[in-house]
């Protein structure tokens, strides 16, 4: 049996101006203090539009971004330090998430943007709590029995 690897690879950052702006302009929200998650499925042809050429190699099927607020946390340090705790939390619960993505029929990734609402620094094992239940509540979300399927 081959050890599971946690790593977070480059192919599972949101980086690709065009997929952020999709997804915060046409994205579900789920929240749960002091979590926000925006999320979107984009199918494979509409990824395929969003760029000029192909679609590039570094595009996985979950990818991911964390922002902290400067509004809500003024100082770097803080906001640094909130976004590890949210990316680490993340990291070690996504797997049955990745799972229920590979099986997305004709999903060409599935955009995931975690939001910081709190003004406070609050400690790992309450954010790791609440990126549980969020996960949790985003893996509902995409069973196929609660996709709605267009009607023609």
């Amino acid at each position: 049996m081959q050890e599971q690897r946690y790593t977070l690879k480059k192919d599972e950052k949101l980086r690709h101006k065009r997929l952020v702006d999709d997804l915060f302009a046409n994205g579900k929200t789920l929240y749960e203090f002091p979590l926000r998650l925006t999320w979107r499925v984009i199918d494979a042809e509409e990824l395929a539009g969003s760029f000029r050429s192909d679609i590039p190699a570094k595009v996985g099927r979950i990818q991911m971004l964390v922002t902290v607020p400067k509004k809500k946390r003024r100082r770097a340090v803080d906001r640094v330090l909130m976004r590890r705790r949210i990316r680490e939390a993340y990291r070690l619960n996504r797997v049955p998430l990745k799972d229920i993505a590979e099986n997305i029929d004709n999903a060409g990734t599935l955009s995931l943007a975690f939001i910081y609402m709190s003004d406070k620094n609050l400690p790992y094992s309450l954010i790791e709590a609440r990126m549980k239940r969020l996960l949790f509540k985003l893996e509902k979300e995409l069973q196929p029995d609660n996709r709605q399927t267009p009607t023609p």
